[in-house]
This record gives structure tokens, C-alpha cells and sequence, in this order.
């Protein structure tokens, strides 16, 4: 398989096709900024300075960075509601930029996978996480691929302290490397399709 770097410097095509929408969710405010349910919205900013892109404009309440990765034209939205109403800009972008299905990919927090272990897939339910829930309803289909990203689940008692707290010192390395990884098979799904992303990523 070629090298990473080369699938970002060349892509699968010669010139940009359909738009591609990538969302990370989050919490808005400087309250939540690096808390663990905000990986969504870290993992879109460490992808976009990889890629020299700047979120320089906001739209359907989103903020949005914009370019062409790997062949690609693509759409990187943070959301400005709270992550319950993720949807709601979603769904406008979405239905705005008349985005396939296949071509949103969105990334989240996920508490049932292990700090910093990643999962890519193609489609499947909200499990339980309230801003895939919102985005489900408001696109119409879960037939969307996603990024999940292990927060880990220490104490099944005290979920929503743990998801708005932020990561811990001994945390933090570990999550850098992840966001790295993270931004990386983004670039990879956009170069070489879900297929390669998840066989190198999963």
C-alpha cells in the first residue's frame, strides 16, 4: 500500500470531486474545550493544521474550515450547539452542501472503547451517544461511516463527570498520539477510501 504521505500528495483522483463533510462534536466555551467529549472537535483542529486549513468562517451554526485534501474538496465542521443538538447544524449542512451519505464521516467520543483506541466504520446506531443521536435524526440514516475514539469508562457510576472532565496528566500523551493517528486516517479516508482507513487505523 502506498505510504501515507504519498496518498496525501497525490490522492485517489486528479481533481476534486463531491464534497466531503467531516464533523468532530464537541462542547462549545472555553469550559470544555479539552474536556474528553470534546475529542471530536480536537481531532478536526489537529487534522485541519495538518493540512494548513483554518476555521475561518461559521455557517448553519458551525464553524467550518474548507479545502482540497488528497484530491478531495472537503468540509470540516465543529458545531456551535451543544453536543444534544449536534444535529441541528448538521442536518443543514448536510442538506446544504447536498452531501452523500457515504461522504460524512463523523468523529466522537466513545466511553466503551479503551483510552485512545480508535474504531472507523461505515454506518451503525448512536450507542447511546447523544450527539450521534441528534445527527442520526436530522440526516435521516445512520448509513454514515464515523470515528469513534476511546475515553475509557473507569467508573460506570459517575459517566458524565468523566465525559466533561478533562484528561488527566498521565492522559494527555497518550491522547496527543491519538489525535495524531486520528487526523491521519482522515487523510487516509479521504485518499484511499473507508476500506484502507479502516485496515490501517482499526
Amino acid at each position: 500500500m502506498p505510504s501515507l504521505r504519498w496518498l496525501l500528495r497525490h490522492g485517489a483522483h486528479t481533481a476534486p470531486t463531491e464534497m466531503k463533510l467531516i464533523v468532530g462534536l464537541g462542547n462549545p466555551g472555553a469550559r470544555y474545550a479539552r474536556s474528553r467529549h470534546n475529542i471530536g472537535f480536537l481531532v478536526a483542529e489537529q487534522f485541519a493544521r495538518a493540512h494548513d486549513l483554518a476555521f475561518a468562517r461559521k455557517r448553519f451554526n458551525a464553524e467550518l474550515a474548507e479545502g482540497n485534501v488528497a484530491g478531495a474538496r472537503v468540509l470540516i465542521a465543529k458545531p456551535q450547539t451543544f453536543m444534544n443538538l449536534s444535529g441541528d447544524a448538521v442536518g443543514k449542512l448536510f442538506a446544504f452542501y447536498k452531501i452523500a451519505p457515504p461522504d460524512l464521516l463523523v468523529v466522537y467520543d466513545d466511553l466503551d472503547l479503551p483510552l485512545g483506541k480508535m474504531r472507523l466504520r461505515p454506518k451503525g446506531g448512536a450507542g447511546g451517544h447523544h450527539g450521534m443521536e441528534s445527527i442520526i435524526a436530522r440526516v435521516g440514516t445512520s448509513d454514515f461511516p464515523r470515528l469513534r475514539v476511546g475515553i475509557g469508562r473507569p467508573d460506570p457510576n459517575a459517566d458524565i463527570d468523566h465525559v466533561l472532565g478533562d484528561f488527566a496528566a498521565d492522559e494527555r500523551g497518550v491522547m496527543n498520539d491519538t489525535f495524531v493517528r486520528a487526523a491521519d486516517a482522515l487523510g487516509v479516508w479521504l485518499a484511499a477510501g473507508l476500506n484502507a482507513a479502516m485496515n490501517q487505523f482499526n
